[in-house]
């Protein structure tokens, strides 16, 4: 059996044996998650009270056989979904060079392209990976604000980009991460056309 590898992140093992409360509760998670149901829509559906289904989703309880018979029930699956735990089906997004789906945002207006290069599709996160391209007509816009933080890395072109109260002059191999929450985006294209990759990462809503 081969010995599994460190990289160099900070992030944690996720090797040890998780409880069967947390396995069953990751699903239940998972799949209201896959419904766009909210806890509270989750719970009433099952009859139980919101707080034990976040008790549940996060493993804290084990619940009863006629509560994951009432949450499968509710969930559309036979209660031994609930159980499962399969590592072979974890959440994975595949772009091919050119095939981003371009999104329309308020900077396109002004000459600015967003390619969405990937999308997570669980977890309590969402992480948008963007290519961002600036246009020779494209102009300023260094207004943006949203919940989350940014990673930006640059590709091509050079550009002052502005977060907050400071300016960054970015250029190819530069990198830039930081609190989106305060306003920033591109105040001086000096070297147009240009592209970067954006990632954001914020909070998933429930």
């Amino acid at each position: 059996m081969a010995r599994a590898l460190k990289t160099g992140s900070l992030a944690p093992s996720e090797t040890q044996p998780r409880s069967l409360e947390s396995r069953i509760g990751g699903e239940v998670r998972r799949l209201r998650r896959a419904l766009d149901l909210t806890l509270s829509e989750l719970a009433d559906a099952a009859s139980i009270s919101p707080g034990m289904l976040s008790k549940i989703e996060n493993g804290g309880i084990s619940p009863s056989l006629a509560t994951l018979q009432a949450l499968g029930a509710a969930l559309n699956v036979p209660v031994v979904r609930l159980f499962t735990e399969d590592d072979g089906h974890r959440d994975c997004s595949f772009v091919k060079a050119g095939t981003g789906v371009r999104i329309e945002r308020r900077g396109t207006k002004a000459g600015h392209l967003y390619d969405l290069l990937g999308h997570s599709l669980a977890g309590d996160v969402n992480v948008e990976p963007y290519l961002i391209t600036l246009r020779k007509d494209a102009a300023p816009y260094p207004h943006f604000r949203h919940a989350g933080v940014e990673f930006i890395y640059m590709l091509s072109g050079r550009v002052r980009y502005r977060h907050a109260d400071r300016l960054y002059l970015l250029e190819p191999g530069d990198a830039l991460f930081f609190d989106a929450a305060a306003p920033h985006g591109p105040e001086a294209l000096i070297d147009v056309p240009m592209q970067y990759l954006s990632i954001i990462i914020y909070p998933r809503q429930r």
